[in-house]
């Protein structure tokens, strides 16, 4: 097995003591000895994902980002990672339904799968739910509406749907807001970008867009959002990724207060 690497920041992990401060190979062993003693292998799994600190690796010359920006967390790719070292252990049908189709081999209480993350992970990965997912949703509704209304206008299909859409959501082309990325991050977007440096991308927009919409205009966009996403049918509102994505709850999490926005985490 390759080496990994993480970088400086660590994950918040769901407990204090010793399993707080477990190493990435004892999170793994623990995670293969509770489900060979009897354990479920999703509860078990939740709990590693508990447990694990490092925010990125790289592993097998494949590079996995689970915190974006210091505050966003895919805990389904730290998922695939930690099954990855368990073959056997779990059904293929049941990992493949989670990994692929967001579907959970338990019912378990959004309350429940909050607890097993911890609080700052669980908060981490609402960020990614609506700075990721939910701002991606929005992305494609927009694009989506512009192609309607060049479909619709005598004169053609003018300029691209995606630097319209950019131009329309964030204030600026995509070659422009790239620019701003690269300035701000030191971080390049490629034109063959990997899914983890377009996803850092979204979450930088989304972080943007919250800085320069007035509250209407978030709370607008949101709903938007979040309509492309029921509509797109990833069923996020029951299982996939593990939230309740709401207008109510954005507003609460990152309206602005006394003038100034809040911080995601």
């Amino acid at each position: 097995m390759s080496a990994t690497e993480s970088v400086e920041t660590e994950i918040p992990t769901a407990g204090d003591g010793a399993d707080g401060g477990l190493a990435r190979d004892d999170v793994i062993a623990r995670f293969r000895e509770e489900v060979r003693g009897g354990a479920h292998w999703f509860e078990a799994l939740l709990d590693a994902v508990g447990r694990w600190r490092a925010p990125s690796e790289t592993r097998d010359g494949r590079t996995y980002a689970y915190l974006i920006a210091g505050e966003a967390f895919d805990w389904l790719l730290l998922a695939e990672r930690l099954l990855d070292e368990a073959p056997g252990l779990a059904p293929t049908h049941e990992v493949e339904a989670l990994l692929f189709g967001g579907r959970w081999p338990l019912d378990l209480a959004d309350e429940e799968f909050a607890a097993r993350l911890g609080a700052a992970k669980y908060s981490a990965h609402l960020n990614y739910v609506y700075g990721v997912l939910v701002e991606q949703a929005l992305q494609l509704g927009v694009e989506e509406e512009i192609h309607k209304e060049n479909r619709a206008s005598p004169w053609g299909d003018g300029p691209s749907a995606q630097d319209a859409m950019f131009r329309r959501v964030y204030g600026a082309g995509r070659d422009e807001l790239r620019a701003a990325y690269y300035e701000q991050t030191g971080a390049a977007l490629r034109e063959t970008a990997t899914l983890g440096e377009w996803e850092a991308f979204v979450y930088w927009l989304f972080r943007q867009r919250l800085k320069r919409q007035d509250k209407a205009r978030v709370a607008s966009d949101t709903r938007k959002g979040l309509a492309q996403l029921s509509r797109m049918e990833l069923a996020v509102s029951e299982r996939r990724r593990g939230a309740r994505p709401s207008e109510r709850e954005f507003s609460e999490r990152y309206a602005p207060r006394g003038g100034r926005s809040r911080r995601a985490v």
